[in-house]
């Protein structure tokens, strides 16, 4: 028994020193100015960090690590390839970078994490915490803050270089000309279809945690509707009260709500129905909606349309179909320009083939 049970550790050990040293074979070496190897484990782990990606923009939520594997088990050889490609392509650049001193600072890691965080803090309403931001990168991308933050300074390091070598190409973005604004335009004017839109002011009464706080607030609804009446003068009256403290409900310009599908699965059918039937200025019946009890005010009233080049795309923008028309052919032309100026890094990176690429490593 004894020596069945040390064969059996021996066996387990072996497998797992078996497994850790293909991990450690090199996928490929890329060679421009040193000898610096791209492992198996780098590899997988570059390929999870896109099958995440891949995976959370397909279900809009964090994949589980069985949904993960279950895509990494599903790839083919020439997928597998190409992620080694683009790791091939970044090792190449970066040693191009560092062999013609093109650099890149801390400060300029530490503004990209900054914009990162700024633009959670948009959208929480306020700072987060450091651990905050470490989880949601971790939620985001899979990989530790110290990971990510290498992962920046790569990419920076990368699109600097493309900056130094390809300035001349990059500059050569075409401006959109009347002729591409309307040519765009005459083949997706049936696109450009404004829904029929309100801009409305909402009183809300929360429903509170339980049963007591939902009874409570119907009671204040009903008393608030009573006040209200049919009375625009009297629901405005209401709504700065409201926007005092502890006044139990909540009160302001809900801005503009279009009439479609994705609103009526947040706000419900009967707050629609009920909304879009008023008039500009009318009040509405009390309404007992997703989250608590509403009263609302029409203020303004749009029409379905079919948009012509100077109209506004939305209500209360100042964006015409022409700039929105603009601004999406210009980032299609700048995105043209820096794949031509990439593809032409990467040709004359990889001249001379300075990389050795391991095809028996990539069987797993």
């Amino acid at each position: 028994m004894k020596r069945l049970i040390i064969s059996l550790v021996l066996c387990s050990f072996a497998a797992f020193t078996g497994f850790a040293q293909t991990d450690l074979q090199p996928a490929a070496i890329v060679k421009l100015t040193k000898s610096e190897p791209i492992t198996v484990k780098q590899l997988k782990g570059e390929t999870e960090k896109l099958v995440r990606e891949t995976l959370m923009q397909n279900l809009r939520r964090p994949p589980t690590a069985a949904e993960i594997n279950t895509a990494i088990q599903a790839l083919t050889a020439a997928e597998k390839r190409q992620v080694l490609d683009v790791m091939i392509n970044e090792k190449l650049a970066i040693q191009a970078a560092e062999r013609d001193k093109v650099t890149i600072s801390d400060n300029e890691v530490n503004q990209q994490l900054q914009q990162l965080r700024s633009q959670m803090a948009q959208a929480a309403g306020r700072q987060p915490t450091d651990a905050e931001f470490a989880l949601a990168i971790k939620n985001e991308t899979g990989l530790e803050l110290s990971a990510f933050r290498d992962q920046i300074r790569r990419q920076g390091l990368v699109q600097k270089y493309l900056m130094s070598k390809k300035q001349n190409v990059l500059e050569g973005v075409k401006t959109p000309t009347e002729a591409d604004i309307l040519t765009f335009y005459n083949n997706a004017k049936a696109q450009f279809v404004r829904p029929e839109t309100i801009r409305f002011s909402m009183i809300q009464v929360p429903f509170g945690a339980n049963a007591a706080d939902r009874t409570k607030a119907r009671d204040l609804a009903n008393r608030l509707f009573r006040e209200i009446g049919a009375s625009p003068t009297k629901f405005d009256e209401a709504v700065l009260r409201g926007q005092a403290p502890n006044s139990g409900y909540q009160a302001g310009d809900a801005g503009f709500m279009p009439r479609q599908t994705e609103t009526q699965q947040v706000m419900g059918m009967e707050f629609i129905n009920t909304a879009f039937s008023l008039k500009q200025g009318e009040v509405s019946k009390l309404i007992e909606g997703a989250q608590g009890f509403q009263i609302i005010k029409v203020t303004e009233t749009y029409d379905q349309k079919f948009l012509a080049l100077d109209d506004m795309v939305q209500p209360g923008t100042r964006i015409t179909v022409r700039d929105y028309i603009t601004q999406g052919l210009s980032q299609q032309y700048q995105q043209e320009i820096l794949e031509r100026a990439t593809q032409e890094l990467v040709t004359e990176l990889r001249r001379g083939n300075p990389f050795q690429v391991f095809e028996n490593n990539l069987n797993w």
